[in-house]
């Protein structure tokens, strides 16, 4: 869930007191510094390698401005586009998918401006040196910023000074949910210190909700979030807590140096879907319907079927490499072929190398107590119908390749929910099925979060969220992250 800004208090501090928050802050602005200067480097040597590849030892020539000048100033005016887009706004560095689509979309638009600038004064310079730069470019960005991104994420998990320190206001149904959703995903940078809840439920001695101090009642939120030196307080649902509440809550935090932003009762909605609306000075949030059809679903389409085209061809040595030490280890058929509950309930056949012995399924019945896991799923890590060739494909995940004929066949997409199996969607409840709203995926959250060390539970949230919120950008993200996940071997069993 991603908490919305409702104001930023003035950046002031009281005379002989460190405004709180100020090590977190400059944590930050350190970080911003180091992306700037990351950002420069990337695309000093895009520039350099689109001279270089078009160019080489050859003297350019056609050219108005000559490139000593034109390099300089496309590396600052790329700097400003990425500035513009708000490429350095801390509300999106470390977290989510909107931080790589802005990347993007700064370079691309300073693309276009820059081809219609240029046909329109006639400048002359080379657009072979302008596409590899940008293309160059483009992909630097985004790797740079995904390194940038995981140093990030391991600071926050093992220094102080890196997290935002919250203090959590509300009833304590929801003070609970969200205290469980922010620690979900630590890395998002929201360390949860104390909370505050309705005077009534205050005890004459000091209380906890699981292990979160209550520090305070809705009477003194300022004065808890100082005492506690919390640095973000995070508002909640409670019925006592009014808009007039709220708003002199903001009036009285100003100049203190602590945000406030507001945790809506809406969860699992991405930022792209969602819009403020000021109407009579009341901030409406307006939430988009999730799209299920129309053109990018069709560009989504024909972009799983390229790759998946393209990968099966590339592939053909390993694939069959690993079909021939399947039929050497074990005897049984090189491929497995289950069916599986696809888009709108339509059964298909699912290809996978096969990794168990050929009588598997009449196996299932005597494993069935030692299931290590919980919900409609069977999972056991030392499971003994796996065969020694299918621990090694299993562990690297090698086994799934040959879906990517189920995704050139349309009959799943690279990115999206794990495909069930017939008998999980038939206990499906009301909630559970929307995950047929949408092909099934080779990869998806699920595989980039634990695989199968998610808990049921967990691993169909992840899939409804995709679902819901589902986008080219977070496909992009999601296959580069797959990568890491596999090499590292994260929930594989």
């Amino acid at each position: 869930m991603r908490s919305a800004t409702l104001l930023t208090p003035a950046r002031t501090s009281r005379p002989g007191q460190e405004r709180p928050g100020a090590t977190t802050r400059a944590a930050e602005r350190a970080y911003i510094r180091v992306l700037v200067v990351l950002d420069t480097a990337v695309l000093a040597v895009a520039i350099l390698v689109g001279y270089l590849a078009r160019f080489g030892d050859e003297e350019p020539s056609g050219s108005q401005i000559p490139y000593v000048v034109v390099a300089p100033v496309l590396l600052l005016v790329w700097l400003v586009s990425l500035k513009a887009m708000r490429c350095y706004d801390d509300q999106v560095l470390g977290y989510g998918a909107d931080e790589y689509r802005r990347v993007s979309a700064a370079s691309l638009r300073l693309a276009g401006g820059i081809a219609i600038a240029g046909y329109i004064a006639d400048v002359g310079v080379s657009r072979g040196f302008l596409a590899i730069s940008f293309a160059v470019g483009t992909l630097g960005l985004e790797v740079a910023r995904f390194a940038a991104r995981k140093r990030l994420h391991r600071a926050r998990d093992h220094g102080a000074g890196w997290s935002r320190k919250v203090l959590v206001v509300g009833d304590t149904a929801h003070v609970l949910e969200l205290v469980h959703t922010l620690r979900r995903e630590p890395y998002a940078g929201y360390q949860v210190v104390g909370a505050c809840i309705p005077d009534a439920l205050l005890a004459p001695v000091p209380q906890r909700l699981g292990d979160v101090p209550v520090v305070g009642s809705f009477r003194g939120i300022p004065e808890a979030a100082t005492a506690i030196g919390a640095d973000t307080v995070a508002v909640t649902a409670s019925g006592e807590l009014t808009a007039t509440r709220l708003r002199r809550l903001g009036w009285q935090l100003e100049g203190t140096g602590v945000d406030l932003v507001v945790a809506p009762a809406l969860t699992d909605v991405a930022g792209p879907r969602i819009h403020t609306r000021p109407v009579a000075g009341l901030p409406l949030i307006h939430v988009e319907a999730p799209e299920f059809r129309g053109a990018r679903k069709l560009v989504k389409g024909f972009v799983d079927r390229s790759l998946s085209l393209i990968a099966l061809l590339l592939l053909s040595p390993v694939l069959a490499f690993i079909a021939l030490a399947i039929k050497l280890d074990s005897r049984g058929p090189v491929l497995f072929r289950q069916t599986r509950v696809g888009q709108g309930g339509e059964e298909f056949g699912v290809f996978k190398f096969r990794t168990m012995v050929v009588n598997a399924d009449a196996l299932l019945a005597e494993l069935a107590a030692r299931n290590e896991t919980d919900g409609l799923m069977f999972k056991m890590r030392d499971d003994p119908r796996v065969t020694r060739m299918g621990r090694m494909l299993r562990k690297w995940s090698l086994d799934e390749l040959p879906q990517l004929a189920n995704v050139l066949f349309g009959h799943m997409s690279l990115v999206g929910p794990r495909p069930p199996l017939p008998s999980e969607v038939a206990r499906y409840d009301g909630d559970v099925a929307r995950r047929l709203l949408v092909k099934p995926g080779m990869t998806g959250l699920w595989q980039v979060s634990g695989r199968s060390d998610l808990s049921w539970e967990d691993g169909i949230r992840l899939d409804l969220y995709y679902v819901e919120n589902w986008s080219l950008a977070a496909d992009l993200t999601i296959l580069w992250k797959t990568f890491g996940a596999v090499v590292n071997s994260r929930g594989a069993y």
